[in-house]
């Protein structure tokens, strides 16, 4: 944080910096995620008015296009001001002048609140039993992070990460997971050592069309590697098969992340099709 009289002494670049990161700092206090000695600490001044005052010194930016100016006036001019709308817009039109896109470890996503009963008490985590994930060799923590979201959103019960898979305590991986890693936890383990009880597939090209494809009711879907695609030792341990995403573009390409996503919509929809819900833990 900065006082506003000191604004004036610094020139317009170092100004736009120093905003754009105030603005970062006060959107997290707001969402209640300051890290320590970054919350907003002046007491003769209400966040609220600190807020609208930086970005009145934003809009008067002459580098500022009209529309972005417009958009930022019209959220200061509302009858009641969402402040981190406003930071939001201040800090993203600052970023624009100075050339400077936030990467996505930069944004100030504030974590879901786990859901509570009519007494406060946190319910249980609702999950399809034995439905599970194993993440082999993914090198990517963003990657990663989103794998393990994607699974305790969508109601996995376990995610099994192969040896050389990322370290999932990795900063980008828990900025992507956004709590689930600590929610769902996983367990490094090699191929030959996943359950032998259970049906094992991959989703990797090549395979069954995602629609025809048989979904067990309990198993592990294998996903590959974000440069490589699944192992040959996995299509190995893949006895259930392996399931593909069609898709049109001349590319043909997903995030992994992203294809894991597709796929377990379509799998918890057949198991919900089939009378199979989530149960607590």
């Amino acid at each position: 944080m900065i006082e506003i009289a000191r604004l004036n002494h610094l020139e317009p670049g170092q100004k736009r910096r120093k905003l754009a990161l105030t603005f970062g700092a006060l959107e997290r206090d707001i969402c209640g995620i300051a890290e320590k000695g970054t919350e907003y600490a002046f007491a003769a001044m209400p966040r609220a008015e600190y807020v609208r005052r930086l970005a009145q010194i934003v809009a008067r930016d002459p580098q500022m296009t009209e529309d972005a100016r417009a958009e930022l006036q019209s959220l200061l001019q509302a009858e009641v001001p969402d402040e981190r709308r406003i930071c939001n817009c201040a800090r993203n039109s600052l970023l624009t002048i100075i050339g400077t896109f936030p990467a996505e470890w930069d944004l100030v996503i504030a974590p879901h609140r786990a859901p509570t009963d009519e007494n406060g008490t946190v319910r249980a985590r609702q999950f399809f039993p034995g439905l599970c994930v194993y993440a082999e060799d993914i090198r990517s923590p963003f990657n990663l992070g989103s794998i393990f979201r994607t699974a305790e959103a969508m109601g996995a019960e376990r995610v099994y990460l192969s040896p050389h898979c990322t370290d999932p305590e990795h900063p980008k991986a828990q900025r992507g997971g956004m709590g689930c890693i600590e929610t769902l936890g996983y367990e490094r383990l090699a191929l030959e050592q996943l359950p032998g009880d259970v049906p094992v597939f991959v989703l990797e090209t090549g395979g069954t069309p995602l629609e025809s494809f048989a979904f067990p009711q309990r198993g592990i879907c294998i996903v590959g590697s974000e440069e490589l695609g699944a192992s040959p030792k996995a299509l190995a341990r893949a006895t259930h098969g392996r399931v593909s995403i069609p898709m049109t573009g001349l590319k043909a390409s997903l995030n992994v992340g992203v294809a894991f996503g597709i796929l377990m919509q379509k799998w918890t929809e057949r198991l919900r099709a089939a009378g199979i819900t989530p149960s607590g833990s």
